[in-house]
């Protein structure tokens, strides 16, 4: 009896193992997460944009008199205006680009005087006025610092050239303590000279889309000093010192291609066992 019981007892025992082996199944192997990896931004843009620009001419001066002595207008002063331009540029990587721009500073007005003899009395002040316009092509580089939501400032430089286009200038020359006892207005012919030109950038880019950016910036050029107008009735020829232009910008960047994408390997198929 006892020999039957110790047999049942053990193969009650082996029954249960074998039930448990039959449902025992080993934990899942969950597949590796690999970084996500974004690709990169490159490829061709096109940006338009618009401006303010706040000028500052350096300063003008011509030849006078007989002796063809050399003298600075006592006051030259330029009007500000705006700007408009187009260009074509390639962003290298997440953090390099670079564009060729063409851009048109609108006329803006130049006033003058210079004080003196004249034919009409001992003390004399002139009246000088004129205008100028330019066109701008620079080569850039870029630099985007890093985006931080939709926002990516940047840093940049240019070189390149500007031809100026000054009108002709009028000279009007009084009586200092009579404005109305004056000298024959007189013309003296405009210069229009390409000058060299470097710039300085800075703003930022605001995602619109993945394929369009808003441009938010300041510019600085610097037109190098160059011939004026020329020789008129005993004076003449005169240059200015180079343009300072100060630029508060807006503009669009539209980038051709797809958009960029967000690379997740393939998930791993899950094995059981």
């Amino acid at each position: 009896m006892k020999t039957i019981l110790i047999g049942v007892v053990a193969a009650m025992l082996g029954g249960t193992a074998t039930f448990a082996a039959d449902f025992y199944e080993p934990p899942m192997e969950q597949p590796i997460s690999e970084p996500v990896q974004i690709a990169e931004a490159s490829g061709w843009y096109l940006r338009g944009d618009v401006g303010y620009a706040f000028t500052n001419l350096r300063g003008a001066h011509f030849y006078q008199g007989p002796g063809r002595f050399e003298r600075d207008f006592d006051d030259a002063d330029l009007d500000d205006t705006y700007s408009i331009g187009v260009g074509v540029g390639y962003q290298i990587n997440n953090y390099l680009r670079t564009d060729v721009t063409l851009d048109y500073l609108g006329k803006a007005d130049f006033e003058g005087s210079t004080t003196g003899g004249c034919g009409v009395a001992v003390a004399c002040t002139s009246r000088d006025v004129s205008a100028l316009a330019a066109w701008s092509l620079m080569a850039n580089a870029y630099v985007d610092i890093g985006t931080y939501g939709s926002f990516t400032p940047y840093v940049g430089a240019g070189i390149g050239g500007t031809q100026v286009r000054w009108d002709k200038l009028r000279n009007t020359s009084c009586e200092t303590g009579n404005p109305a006892n004056c000298d024959p207005s007189f013309d003296h012919d405009g210069y229009s000279k390409w000058r060299f030109t470097y710039g300085l950038m800075a703003g930022t880019a605001i995602d619109l889309t993945c394929n369009l950016k808003a441009d938010v910036g300041y510019r600085f050029r610097h037109v190098l000093g160059g011939d004026m107008f020329g020789f008129n009735a005993g004076s003449g020829p005169g240059s200015d010192e180079g343009i300072y232009v100060h630029e508060a910008r807006a503009g669009l960047r539209y980038s051709f291609g797809g958009c960029p994408v967000a690379y997740e390997p393939p998930a791993e198929p899950i094995i059981y066992k």
